[in-house]
């Protein structure tokens, strides 16, 4: 069992950076994938980025060098490193595990509640 627990989200302008953190409960986190998800209103939950537990980096095409995903496994932690932010990005930020990587939603196993990331012009 894996408990994910998000912040960091806010409301800022364009041009902005923002960092989220994602704290996990649970022994094995270091054999977990970690990601990260965004779902805006209307729209589905898409993939953004995702860390394997040997610090293999994936991101999402949209991101094009923007975003930076990390980990600390002594701390439990995960964090999504936000820069130059826009509109667009604006959405619901969620933390995700699994023991795999995959970009689909469906196949991952453990969720947080989400941070709000809203982004102005």
């Amino acid at each position: 069992q894996v408990r994910l627990l998000e912040s960091g989200g806010g409301a800022v302008q364009t041009g902005v950076s923002l960092r989220l953190s994602c704290a996990a409960s649970g022994r094995t986190f270091r054999s977990y994938s970690m990601g990260w998800f965004r779902q805006a209103p209307g729209k589905e939950r898409e993939f953004v980025a995702s860390i394997s537990w040997g610090a293999t980096t994936y991101y999402a095409d949209f991101v094009k060098s923007r975003f930076t995903i990390s980990r600390d496994n002594a701390r439990n932690t995960v964090e999504l490193q936000m820069n130059s932010l826009k509109p667009e990005d604006t959405a619901v930020y969620f933390c995700a595990a699994n023991k795999f990587y995959s970009r689909t939603a469906a196949s991952w196993e453990y969720w947080g509640q989400g941070t709000q990331v809203t982004v102005s012009s």
